[in-house]
This record gives C-alpha cells, sequence and structure tokens, in this order.
C-alpha cells in the first residue's frame, strides 16, 4: 500500500490508506509464551506482577499537563488484558502514577457525579477528610500511600467538573463522529471508535499516557485465535480499523500527530502453522507491530522472520529495546529514568535496552 509499497492485509482497508506514516516492526521478540507473563513484561518489562506500568514511569518522569485528569489513562473497551490491572500498576512507584480505568461511555468514570446537595458541602467534607489524613501523616511522618490518597482525593474532586465535559462529545462534528465509526452498524466498532475518540480528546487536555484495550468480541476476544481465525479476526479488525484510521487522520487534523507516538501491538504474535483444524498457537519468537507520529520514520519496515514467519532473525528487537526507544522519543535516555527502591536504582528497561536509532526519523 502507498508509495512505500509496504504490505497491509485486506483486513485492514482504513489503515491500509496510513501505511506511509506507519513504521512496521517485523522482529520483536518477547521472553513469554503465555498471555499473563507475556502482558507484564510488554507493560513493565518484567514477566511478573509487582513492576511500575511504562505508564507509570511515563507520569513519573514527566508529570502531567493537566491537574483535573490522570497523567496515565486506560481506556478499557470491555477486556482487561491477563494478569488484571497489575499491568498498569505504580509498583514501588507512588501510587499517583498508577493508570485510571475510563469506559467508553457517556459517563466514564464510576462516581463521578457529586453525591452532596452542594459544591460547598462537598468541599468541606474534602477538607474534613484532608484534614485527619494530614493530622494522621504528621505522626507517622513520611507515608506514599497516605500521601498518595490525599492527591488522588483532591483529583478525584476535580475530575467531577473534568471528566463530564471530557466524555460530552456533542461538541464534535457528525463528520467526525462518522468518521471514526461511532454510527457504525457493528456494536464493536462503535464502542472502539468512542475509546479513540475519548483518547484524542485527551491527547487535547494534556494527558501523558493513555491505553486502550480490546473491545469485548464474543467468541473472538483479545486477536487469541487458537481456533476459527478467519472469522474471528475479520470481527477483531472490523472493530478496530476505521477508529484507528481516524485517530491518525484526527491528530494530522489537530496538530498533534508529530507530538504523539502511537503504538499497535499485542504481547506477542501467532504461529506460523495450524493450531487444530483452524487456528494457531502463541509464538514469542517473531511478531510485528506498527509504531506512527512522535517522531518515528513513517513509510517502512524493519527487520524480518524466517521464511516462515516463525523466527525473528534479522534485527532482532527485544521489548526492552522497545521500551528504550519510546522512552527516547519522550524525551529521556532509558538508563537515567530511575527509582531507588529496596536498596537499588530500578528503571523500566532494568539492565537491559538499547534505542533503535533507524526507527527514528
Amino acid at each position: 500500500g502507498g508509495e512505500s509499497g509496504i504490505p497491509v492485509s485486506d483486513l485492514f482497508p482504513k489503515v491500509r490508506e496510513h501505511v506511509d506514516d506507519l513504521c512496521v516492526v517485523r522482529s520483536m521478540v518477547s521472553e513469554f509464551s503465555e498471555h499473563t507473563n507475556a502482558n507484564y513484561f510488554l507493560h513493565t518489562g518484567l514477566g511478573l506482577s509487582g513492576r511500575p506500568s511504562m505508564g507509570a514511569w511515563v507520569t513519573y518522569g514527566l508529570g502531567s499537563e493537566n491537574e483535573n485528569l490522570p497523567g496515565y489513562a486506560v481506556i478499557n473497551g470491555g477486556l482487561t488484558p491477563p494478569g488484571g490491572l497489575d499491568c498498569f500498576a505504580s509498583g514501588f512507584l507512588p501510587a499517583t502514577y498508577q493508570g485510571s480505568m475510563f469506559q467508553p461511555q457517556k459517563i466514564p468514570v464510576a462516581n463521578i457525579r457529586p453525591g452532596e446537595r452542594t459544591p460547598e458541602l462537598q468541599r468541606s467534607k474534602l477538607d474534613l477528610l484532608g484534614a485527619l489524613d494530614k493530622g494522621l501523616l504528621a505522626q507517622m511522618g513520611p507515608l506514599d500511600a497516605l500521601e498518595s490518597s490525599i492527591a488522588n482525593q483532591e483529583l478525584a474532586f476535580r475530575m467531577q467538573a473534568a471528566v463530564p465535559e471530557l466524555s460530552d462529545l456533542s461538541g464534535e462534528t457528525e463528520a467526525t463522529k462518522s468518521m471514526y465509526g461511532i454510527d457504525s452498524p457493528y456494536k464493536q466498532t462503535q464502542v472502539y471508535a468512542r475509546q479513540c475518540l475519548l483518547a484524542r480528546r485527551m491527547m487535547e487536555r494534556g494527558v501523558r499516557f493513555i491505553e486502550l484495550t480490546c473491545p469485548h468480541i464474543g467468541g473472538a476476544d483479545r486477536w487469541d485465535q487458537h481456533g476459527n481465525l478467519k472469522r474471528d479476526h475479520e470481527n477483531n479488525a472490523r472493530a478496530v480499523d476505521q477508529p484507528i484510521a481516524a485517530l491518525l487522520t484526527d491528530l494530522k487534523r489537530t496538530g498533534l500527530f508529530e507530538e504523539t507516538l502511537v503504538i499497535w501491538s499485542g504481547e506477542f504474535g501467532r504461529t506460523p502453522f495450524a493450531q487444530g483444524a483452524n487456528g494457531r498457537d502463541h509464538n514469542p519468537y517473531g511478531f510485528s507491530l506498527w509504531m506512527a507520529g512522535g517522531g518515528i520514520k513513517g513509510g517502512m519496515t524493519y527487520g524480518a522472520t524466517d521464511e516462515y514467519g516463525y523466527h525473528a532473525v534479522d534485527k532482532r528487537v527485544e521489548i526492552y529495546d522497545l521500551h528504550a526507544t519510546m522512552l527516547h522519543l519522550l524525551g529521556f535516555d532509558h538508563t537515567r529514568l530511575t527509582y531507588r527502591y529496596a536498596g537499588r536504582d530500578f528503571r523500566l528497561t532494568d539492565v537491559h535496552g538499547n534505542v533503535v536509532p533507524e526507527l527514528l526519523a
């Protein structure tokens, strides 16, 4: 497709129109072939729970540009990845950096509507709670759980005004909503359309790190096709193709494309050979992802698997290298974004990782 000639599956006719903006890495590898461990590894750089998620690291390093919204948001289309909320946790970083869960609905956060009769009454209750917490803090000394609780309570108070405005799509044109697919006859496309449009609105408001999870598609969840591969991949692709293409178009329209890094990936790939009658098994030895915007060189492929599409054999890219490159594009030396815990300095890339310069514009 496009001037670059990068082949794109017929499952993605809309994304294909943006292929000259995509950097397709064909030589990704992971260290885990099971969903939970691989998701922890993709998100935190360790195949076990307990480490800070990449979104927590980014928010810790960059802070937030909007004091009324979380710096790290997860827009959940209906499926939390295997591994659960620990994929988005702050680990040993202060709890203010954990991912906040949003739903692609009219009211995306539970309990966001004020429960008190007047704002003054609510403010006085929050002030009382804050005074009690600060009194305890004065007795106990620095304690992250308590300090983060105070900060998160104040953020929740401010979110009661910011979130309804964020999720109110009435200011978007009908053409924009239609471009994303909010009026699609396919329900899951509607869900992912709202996710992508909500993500763009978050970006405009300074949210630092946003992750979108898969919509719930009965029998075809998470692209995990151990059977019925053709039918289920078609359904999965139909859900995300139009909204993703619309997001890329919209980021260009609003001038955000060059400063927003977009990554589309799973935690591993699939085998090139069949599993059962018409499925594929997990394959961490060679898989593809794409990146766009944010300083990435578009219209190119990088690396290759063997002739079977099984093992990465040229220019292997590890998850650590992906994290190092992401952090570089966001302005960090990945070896210097550290946090001292349990007697040593930790980082997202641990003691590994190299920026891949060929991917940079």
